[in-house]
């Protein structure tokens, strides 16, 4: 359930940084999907555990 917390509390911080000239959320998704990091694999399985 933290795993959880904690995520939503990170979506909530990009959806407002980028509200910003910067688009952080593409920029976030283009890294996960070219670079595929370790941290992102292990959050996934986390929070569908």
């Amino acid at each position: 359930m933290k795993i959880r917390i904690l995520t939503l509390l990170a979506l909530l911080f990009i959806l407002v940084t980028d509200l910003g000239p910067i688009p952080t959320v593409s920029l976030i998704c283009l890294y996960a999907v070219i670079f595929r990091p370790p941290w992102f694999k292990r959050l996934v399985d986390e929070i569908y555990r």
